[in-house]
C-alpha cells in the first residue's frame, strides 16, 4: 500500500504546481492519454488543445493520463493506471483517446493499455464492455497504419472539430457495432476493418485556431511556458516533410492581435509554436510586442532565410541565448534534393545575426543518409560547420533520414545502419575540437523507418518486440517474424524505386543506382 500511496502523492504534487487544470463532472468521460511521460506530454500543444475542446463539449469531460516514469512501480504495487485529475482507474472511463506524436511512441500505447487492464488487440476487446479506444495526433498525418490492430477508431489529422463529432456519436449510439459503422462513413475517421478514407487528413475550422496551452507547469520540457500558435501548417514544399504546403492547404496565419489577446496576464514566458513561425508576415511585430510587455519569448521553428537582425535581436531581448536553425542537408546538393530553400550564405548570415545580438551558441539541425549522399557531402558539411564555428560556437544535431509516407520522398530506402554510423563517425572526426556533434541513434532511426514505411504488420511486430523486452535485437527479430517490408519493397517487387515519385536530384547517380528523374 505504501508504494501505491507514493504513486498517488507524486501525481498530486505535480497537480498542485499546475495553473489552468480543468475539473468538470459530465456524463461522458474521456481519459486523454499521452504515451510518453508527463514532462513530454505537457509540452504537446495538440494534446492540450484537445483537453480544452473536450471540456468545452457540454456533455463530456476529460482527464489526463501519461506514461508513468516508472512503469515497473505500477506493476510491482499492482496499481491500476489512473487519471491525473481524479486519480480514478482509466478502465472506468467511457473512452480512451490517445495522442500519438511519432512512431516509437506506439510502445507507450501498449504500456498504458496493459496498466489499465485492457487487452492490447482491438479484436480481444469486442466483448466485455471495454472502453472505446481511439487514437489521433501528429502520427496520423503520415502513417498511422501500425496503430490499426490496437484501436477501435483512428482520428486522422486536425481533431479540434472531429473530437466533438466523435463524442456526440459515442455518447448517443450505445451499440458498439452501430457506432463504428457510423464513424466509418464520416470523413476524418478510419475504423480498422470497417472502412473510412485512408490517409484522409482532416482540417480544423479557422474558428478553432489558434491552439494554445490550457495548463502551464514548471515540470515540463518547456518550463512554465505558455504555448500558442501564430500560424498552422507550412507554405513550403520540403520533400521529406509531412507538414508541407500540400497538407491541409498550406499555412494559415492568426492575426497578432488575436494571439496577444489569448496570452494570460500571468504568463511570464511565451512560446510561439508552429511548423514555420518565422514565415508569419507580422512575426517581428508580434515578438516585439510580447517582449515589450516584459515577457520572455521563444520560437519553435526558425528559418534561416527569414531571419533579420531585428528579429534575432527581439529573440535575444526575450531571453534567448542560443539561435537554432535547420539546414537539413549535408551539402547544397542535398538541400536542393529535398527542396530545402536555404543557402550557406543565409545560414552564415544567421550566425552573424546571433553573434551581433550577443548570443552564445548556434544550434544547427541536419540529416544524413539522404538518397545519393556520399562522403563528399559529409566533407562539405564538415567544411561548412567549421566555417560557422569561427563566427559562433556550434552544436550540430544530426539525425538519420527517415522517409515518411505521403511525402515526395515516400519509399526512399534507409541508408543502412552501418553506413549512417560511418558517416556520423566521419563527422565526429572531422569536427573534433571545432564543433559539438549531437547524433541520434542509427539503430532506432531504422526502427522508426520500418514503422513509418510498414502497415499494420509493423504494429504487430512492435507489440512482439515490446513483449520481448524492447531491445534492438528484439525489434529485428519481430520485424522478420512478421514479414514486415517497407512500402517500396511491397510496391516494387525488385526493390527498385518508382522514378516518377522522387524529385529531381541535381547530380549524377552512381552506376549501380537507377538514374534520378523529375517528379510527376
Amino acid at each position: 500500500m505504501e508504494g501505491r500511496y507514493s504513486l498517488l502523492e507524486h501525481v498530486r504534487s505535480l497537480l498542485a504546481d499546475e495553473e489552468g487544470t480543468l475539473y468538470k463532472a459530465a456524463p461522458f468521460r474521456v481519459a486523454l492519454c499521452y504515451p510518453s511521460p508527463y514532462h513530454v506530454g505537457m509540452s504537446s500543444l495538440g494534446f492540450q488543445a484537445i483537453y480544452r475542446e473536450l471540456h468545452e463539449h457540454p456533455g463530456a469531460t476529460a482527464e489526463r493520463v501519461f506514461l508513468p516514469d516508472d512503469v515497473e512501480a505500477f506493476k510491482r504495487t499492482r496499481t491500476p493506471l489512473f487519471t491525473w485529475e481524479s486519480q480514478n482507474p482509466v478502465s472506468s472511463f467511457d473512452m480512451l483517446a490517445f495522442s500519438v506524436a511519432y512512431e516509437l511512441e506506439v510502445t507507450g500505447v501498449f504500456s498504458l493499455l496493459e496498466l489499465a487492464g485492457l487487452p492490447l488487440l482491438a479484436e480481444e476487446r469486442r466483448e466485455g464492455g471495454y472502453p472505446l479506444v481511439v487514437a489521433g495526433g501528429p502520427l496520423t498525418f503520415s502513417n498511422p497504419d501500425p496503430l490499426e490492430p490496437f484501436v477501435d477508431v483512428l482520428v486522422q489529422g486536425e481533431a479540434e472539430d472531429l473530437i466533438h463529432v466523435l463524442v456526440d456519436a459515442a455518447a448517443s449510439i450505445q451499440d458498439r457495432d452501430a457506432l463504428l459503422a457510423h464513424l466509418a462513413r464520416i470523413p476524418g475517421f478510419r475504423v480498422p476493418g470497417r472502412g473510412g478514407a485512408r490517409y484522409h487528413v482532416a482540417k480544423a475550422t479557422d474558428a478553432r485556431l489558434p491552439a494554445r496551452s490550457q495548463v502551464v507547469t514548471p515540470h515540463t520540457e518547456l518550463r512554465s511556458m505558455f504555448l500558442i500558435e501564430p500560424e498552422r501548417g507550412c507554405s513550403r514544399g520540403c520533400h521529406y516533410c509531412v507538414m508541407r504546403r500540400t497538407t491541409n492547404g498550406g499555412m494559415r496565419t492568426v492575426p497578432p492581435e488575436r494571439v496577444l489577446s489569448l496570452i494570460p496576464d500571468t504568463a511570464k514566458r511565451v512560446g510561439l509554436v508552429g511548423a514555420a513561425v518565422t514565415d508569419h508576415p507580422r512575426i517581428v511585430e508580434l515578438l516585439r510586442t510580447i517582449v515589450d510587455s516584459g515577457r520572455e519569448v521563444g520560437v519553435s521553428s526558425l528559418r534561416a532565410d527569414r531571419l533579420t537582425q531585428e528579429l534575432v535581436d527581439q529573440l535575444r531581448r526575450g531571453g534567448a541565448t542560443n539561435l537554432t536553425v535547420a539546414a537539413d542537408g549535408a551539402s547544397q546538393k542535398m538541400r536542393d534534393l529535398v527542396d530545402r530553400k536555404h543557402s550557406e550564405e543565409q545560414i552564415v548570415r544567421a550566425a552573424s545575426f546571433a553573434r551581433t545580438a550577443g548570443m552564445k551558441q548556434l544550434k544547427v539541425y541536419n540529416v544524413v543518409g539522404l538518397p545519393f549522399e556520399g562522403d563528399e557531402d559529409i566533407d562539405e558539411l564538415i567544411r561548412f560547420t567549421t566555417e560557422l564555428s569561427r563566427i559562433l560556437p556550434v552544436a550540430l544535431g544530426v539525425a538519420p533520414f527517415v522517409a515518411k509516407r505521403n511525402t515526395p520522398l515516400d519509399g526512399a530506402p534507409f541508408a543502412g545502419i552501418r553506413e549512417v554510423e560511418n558517416r556520423l563517425e566521419r563527422l565526429r572526426k572531422g569536427l573534433r575540437g571545432r564543433a559539438e556533434v549531437r547524433p541520434t541513434s542509427a539503430r532506432w532511426a531504422w526502427v522508426e523507418y520500418m514503422l513509418a514505411q510498414c502497415g499494420p504488420e509493423g504494429g504487430l511486430a512492435a507489440m512482439d518486440a515490446w513483449r520481448a523486452g524492447g531491445s534492438f535485437a528484439a525489434w529485428k527479430r519481430a520485424f522478420e517474424a512478421r514479414g514486415c517490408e517497407p512500402y517500396l519493397a511491397r510496391r516494387v517487387p525488385d526493390g527498385r524505386r518508382n522514378p516518377v515519385e522522387w524529385p529531381t536530384v541535381p547530380r549524377v547517380a552512381p552506376p549501380e543506382a537507377p538514374p534520378p528523374a523529375s517528379a510527376a
